[in-house]
């Protein structure tokens, strides 16, 4: 039987590219998203993945929709933590609002959607966690103090847990894309996108969703299963992490 695997954000950009690629490798997918319900009920129309509204920054919604999920599919045993926002702002202009709405989301997430699955995860003796972070969580970002701070949180998660899944076969991976061409970026002016943004990335273009979502399906393989702890980082050559 093929595996279950659930991606938050999974309706929209990156989220929707691994959504897709994951069920083509086989794995039957459940999209989880927040807020815009016609792009939820689009991406549903048109790839036939089943979609679930909850709010990642809320344990208890997580705990509900994941039981939901799961009295549909079975147990899960992939998790993509794709789902983010962004409130960005100059620090000595970012209100307490800001911050907290992107840690949130972006960090506590994190540990709102893989606290429920992972004592299933153990007792089955396997599990694939599969956080997306980003280049700005390992190398910062001025205006987004408050998305780098949660990103860069994402990494320490990652490393920690790691070492507490391996005797339990539970991987716990992490993935920083650079500037990929969602809609979001591909909505900046050609002008600034051009001369400022791809000038900096050495392979000369954008990343594109898919070229996430391979990394992602790799790491939720059984060929993947000696990698654990890890950040790959998807940026194009834009900055090597030490």
């Amino acid at each position: 039987m093929s595996r279950v695997a659930l991606v938050t954000g999974g309706t929209r950009g990156i989220g929707a590219a691994i959504s897709v690629a994951l069920t083509k490798a086989g794995y039957r997918v459940a999209a989880n998203y927040a807020g815009n319900e016609e792009k939820a009920q689009a991406f549903n129309k048109e790839t036939g993945i089943p979609i679930f509204k909850w709010d990642v920054s809320s344990y208890d919604a997580c705990v509900e929709g994941i039981a939901k999920v799961e009295a549909e599919f079975g147990p899960v045993e992939v998790l993509v933590n794709n789902a983010g926002i962004t409130r960005d702002g100059m620090f000595h202009k970012m209100t307490p609002d800001q911050w907290t709405e992107v840690i949130g989301t972006n960090l506590n997430g994190l540990f709102n959607m893989t606290h429920p699955v992972w004592s299933g995860m153990r007792d089955r003796n396997f599990g694939r966690i599969i956080n997306i972070s980003s280049i700005n969580g390992q190398r910062g970002q001025m205006g987004q103090v408050n998305y780098s701070a949660a990103k860069a949180g994402d990494l320490g998660f990652t490393k920690a847990l790691a070492q507490e899944g391996a005797a339990k076969n539970i991987t716990v991976n992490a993935i920083c894309p650079g500037y990929i061409g969602t809609e979001m970026v591909r909505a900046i002016p050609e002008k600034v996108l051009a001369e400022k943004i791809i000038t900096q990335i050495p392979v000369g273009r954008l990343g594109e969703p898919e070229e996430i979502a391979r990394c992602v399906v790799f790491l939720a393989s059984d060929d993947a299963g000696f990698i654990t702890g890890s950040t790959i980082s998807a940026n194009g050559g834009q900055f090597f992490a030490g």
